[in-house]
């Protein structure tokens, strides 16, 4: 049958996808829903192409491997499927990282014999030595484990597959390619039954590696939060408000923090000159100072090195107004973020439109996320930053009344317990009489952490005293959530039921 066949070893295209999900189905029979969606494909080929592999004959697909980048030191051995490639976006692919990660290898029935699956695996390490990466390491399924299960423990069958004495398709011919086992998993893979859910974590080392040297700009593992409880007062001027901004960045940097936070429309006493106005129209005259307070921030961030997290400010796109932000990193670059729920009164009295952007920021000091006020009310917004690899969320707020900020508290909390983060909330202290909408202010700014052993027991890092301008600088260690991640006393990341449940952006266009 195959004396005239054509074999051709190339990379998987998104046109292939027909003959790809047949060949899926035919291999994983025994699983259901055992086939990637044509929008997984094409969201892997879009983000690493180069790491897919095909071999066509005769135009059937009759085997594949993907895999994509990762940065494992981000996890540990004991980690499940769905949790390292980053569910159907495949969020943890990263360019940046060392270890190329198998997703799935797979040769048709009718073609296993012709050592194309060695075709496959040689492809892949080329490509690992190409791209200078350490090592190949991926989860392999052993099929036939379930046969002798009752008998033998996953070592022990492990153990007769390395000496020959028991065949299983799959471990003996990883096996036979110079990939060893690291360890044995358990519920690596929800419904793998022929393999009663067990797997082997297996690597092959290039030996070709070489280290990259960063002998600077290397990520923190210590970060120091400053966070500045602000006093509304009346400022004569712009100037003013300036002069007292620069006060607290350069108190705050003179302790050499990584970070400062400032809270929700801090600049708010500036509307005082538009207090003849209706509340839309003075919210307007404020959003006039935004584009001179983001330079402002941008000089303050490179000249006392430092990253300024802007808190918030009005700002008009198009015919609609935004509750927005900045971080300003202290290289001198900028990247904007956006309030996206809007509370009632914002809406009544200012007519503030919801923003749509919720993105992770990468940072000198790992990933981080901003999200203004009400929005950490939502839990679905921390989540999906903490499944980007969100290590410090930032919250700056603004409450009237101690009922309005214990939500923003309490959700501030559960947020920390549940993402395996911390949460730092900055607000506003004091009052604004000559401010219509903006009479009084209620705050105690803090950094709550994850609730375990090596954390506090009540899962405060430190906190302002209640209404009094101040500023609060903590030290968060980051390699503390990675140990909590891996060997906390619950693990919320880890073990969510992704068999019963997901959660998922929608990829939609809203124009403002």
């Amino acid at each position: 049958m195959l004396d005239s066949a054509t074999i051709e070893l190339r990379n998987l295209r998104v046109k292939d996808y027909v003959e790809f999900k047949k060949s899926m189905v035919q291999v994983y029979s025994a699983m259901s829903n055992s086939y990637w969606s044509k929008a997984d494909i094409s969201t892997l080929v879009k983000k690493f192409p180069d790491g897919q592999f095909c071999i066509v004959i005769d135009g059937k697909i009759a085997g594949c491997a993907l895999s994509m980048i990762v940065d494992y030191d981000k996890y540990d051995d004991d980690h499940k499927y769905n949790d390292i490639i980053g569910g159907h976006e495949f969020a943890n692919h990263t360019e940046d990282g060392d270890v190329l990660y198998g997703i799935d290898v797979f040769i048709l029935p009718d073609y296993r014999g012709m050592r194309l699956g060695r075709r496959l695996y040689e492809a892949r390490k080329e490509l690992c030595e190409q791209l200078n990466l350490k090592s190949i390491i991926f989860g392999g399924r052993i099929p036939n484990y379930g046969e002798y299960a009752e008998t033998l423990t996953p070592k022990k069958y492990i153990d007769k597959v390395k000496l020959k004495e028991i065949h299983d398709p799959v471990l003996s011919f990883q096996l036979s390619n110079d990939f060893h086992v690291k360890k044995v998993i358990k519920g690596y893979l929800p419904g793998d039954h022929e393999s009663m859910e067990f797997a082997t974590l297996m690597e092959w080392h290039n030996i070709y590696y070489t280290k990259p040297q960063k002998l600077i700009n290397t990520q923190k593992k210590v970060v120091r939060l400053g966070l500045v409880q602000w006093q509304m007062r009346l400022f004569k001027d712009y100037d003013s408000l300036v002069e007292q901004i620069e006060f607290f960045v350069d108190a705050v940097s003179d302790y050499q923090s990584d970070f400062i936070l400032f809270p929700e429309l801090f600049n708010a006493p500036l509307m005082a000159q538009f207090n003849h106005l209706n509340e839309a129209e003075a919210i307007r005259g404020l959003s006039s100072y935004t584009d001179r307070l983001l330079e402002t921030f941008r000089s303050f961030a490179i000249n006392y090195n430092i990253n300024i997290i802007t808190g918030s400010m009005p700002q008009v796109v198009g015919e609609h107004m935004h509750n927005v932000g900045f971080l300003c990193r202290r290289d001198g670059s900028v990247e904007r973020y956006e309030k996206l729920h809007i509370t009632p009164a914002e809406e009544s009295a200012w007519g503030i439109k919801g923003g749509t952007q919720l993105k992770t920021f990468d940072t000198d000091c790992g990933k981080i996320g901003v999200l203004i006020c009400y929005d950490v009310e939502f839990p679905e917004l921390p989540r999906l930053l903490a499944e980007d690899g969100m290590k410090i969320l930032f919250v700056p707020f603004m409450t009237d009344t101690q009922n309005g900020y214990s939500r923003v508290r309490i959700c501030a909390q559960a947020r920390a317990v549940e993402n395996e983060c911390y949460v730092a909330v900055a607000g506003s202290v004091g009052n604004l009489p000559k401010v219509n909408n903006m009479d009084i202010q209620y705050s105690q700014s803090a950094v709550f952490t994850p609730s375990d052993f090596a954390f506090p027991v009540n899962g405060i890092k430190a906190e302002a005293t209640p209404n009094t301008e101040s500023t609060l600088l903590v030290d968060v260690d980051l390699d503390l959530l990675k140990e909590l991640h891996s060997f906390g006393s619950v693990r919320n990341m880890k073990d969510r039921r992704l068999d019963l449940y997901s959660l998922k952006r929608k990829n939609i266009s809203i124009s403002k």
